[in-house]
């Protein structure tokens, strides 16, 4: 029996880019769904609409082959796929913070 781990370990390499790679734009919306953005959010930070963003989102969950239902959360499934296939660029954006020396 697996773990809950392993699981969901094996679901992600089961999400994998099927028909074509992302545009640029579906790359810059995915970013920003990961960093966890409505879409009201995301349309005002890219100057589009949220109908655009909206469609952006399903577009590309079909390029993953995500299908959302009563039980799925297509967001999180999304943005699980992107950062496994691209990369996970979250911990980059952490800086560290400054320590000043006590006297």
């Amino acid at each position: 029996m697996k773990t809950r781990g392993e699981a969901e370990l094996t679901m992600l390499k089961d999400i994998t880019i099927r028909s074509r790679e992302l545009t640029p734009f579906e790359k810059l919306v995915l970013e920003l769904v990961c960093d966890g953005r409505s879409n009201a959010s995301i349309a005002e930070k890219t100057s589009h609409s949220e109908k655009v963003v909206e469609n952006t989102v399903s577009r590309s969950a079909q390029v993953f082959g995500i299908k959302s239902d009563s039980k799925t959360n297509l967001r999180v499934l999304l943005s699980l796929a992107y950062r496994f296939h691209y990369g996970d660029t979250a911990f980059n954006k952490i800086t560290e913070p400054t320590r000043t020396k006590a006297a």
